[in-house]
């Protein structure tokens, strides 16, 4: 069994977390990771506090197992979640889009692991110097917002930089991705978009099976001109917002713009004028799953590619 450092921090089976998708990251599809043994991730987005609160509790019914939330701190309501977060004394913390470093002394006096997402290796070193427990590093290969190194390059970089564990996240689907992770350092992955497409995400079905039907090239990075660029599914919608930014709009125009979009095409189903988040291995994916059999799948895969790789240092 493949068990690292951070299957021991967070008290989990196997070294997979689930990314914490806003929309998707809702109690069906963190209680599943959890009880298959990963780490599930309650995606808080931009959601109100009180659903934040219903969705910790709708979760611990559903599993007993550690469990996390994710926060971006751009949030209109992270102050209030946060507040949340502390009554609730949820496992694990992780954040995104922002900087968590007023947080931490507060999440981690009560017990609470903390795990921001960076896309580059001093943002990484600064919140290992403010006390964060770990560090996923998040290559462009993603879906949703990316930074604009690739997994492969960040990954031993950051990991060559901090002292705590590193999760690698961007580009990861299989077993395959599982190990190659493994071999540049990190101590596990993080998966969003092979999640988003298990039987038990919330995801419409319309969003899945474009997902389903995507090449290598059927992601497109939109918002290049702003300073949230977004990985989604090429559709009506991104070029629509390619054209605007070819034409010079303002930030503020295409924030209006894509208001509301993620919600209309990730459960709403509009897969033409909603946004379509998915990563780069989109393409990887073509078979909708209970998420128990690609934690188990993964696992497996990773082990055989790790024994088909030290045969080959015997000559066996």
């Amino acid at each position: 069994m493949l068990r690292t450092a951070i299957c021991d921090l967070f008290g989990i089976e196997h070294p997979i977390i689930q990314g914490g998708m806003a929309h998707l990251g809702t109690a069906e599809l963190v209680s599943a990771v959890s009880n298959a043994g990963g780490l599930g991730i309650i995606g808080a987005g931009y959601y109100q506090p009180d659903w934040v609160r219903q969705q910790i509790h709708l979760t611990r019914e559903l599993t007993d197992r550690p469990f996390g939330i994710n926060l971006p701190l751009t949030s209109p309501y992270a102050d209030e979640v946060i507040a949340i977060i502390l009554e609730e004394k949820v496992s694990v913390v992780t954040t995104g889009v922002g900087d968590p470093t007023a947080f931490v002394p507060a999440l981690r006096e009560l017990g609470m692991k903390v795990m921001p997402v960076v896309a580059g290796v001093r943002p990484a070193q600064r919140l290992e110097e403010a006390g964060v427990d770990a560090i996923v590093a998040e290559g462009m290969e993603s879906g949703g917002h990316i930074g604009e190194t690739t997994t492969m390059a960040l990954v031993p970089q950051v990991v060559d930089s901090v002292s705590i564990p590193v999760i690698a996240a961007g580009g990861i689907a299989d077993g395959r991705g599982l190990a190659a992770a493994l071999a540049l350092g990190a101590q596990g992955v993080q998966i969003g978009t092979r999640f988003a497409c298990s039987e038990e995400s919330v995801a419409h079905p319309r969003y899945k099976q474009k997902v389903l039907e995507a090449h290598d090239r059927s992601t497109v990075i939109t918002g290049r001109t702003t300073s949230l660029p977004l990985r989604s599914l090429k559709n009506s919608l991104t070029e629509q917002f390619l054209a605007l930014e070819e034409s010079g709009v303002s930030s503020e125009e295409l924030s209006m713009f894509g208001e509301g979009r993620m919600h209309l095409g990730l459960i709403d189903g509009d897969v033409d004028d909603g946004s379509l988040l998915a990563g780069q291995i989109a393409g990887m994916i073509h078979e909708i799953k209970p998420v128990r059999i690609i934690i188990e799948e993964m696992v497996a895969e990773a082990e055989a590619v790790i024994a088909r790789l030290r045969s080959l240092q015997t000559g066996g």
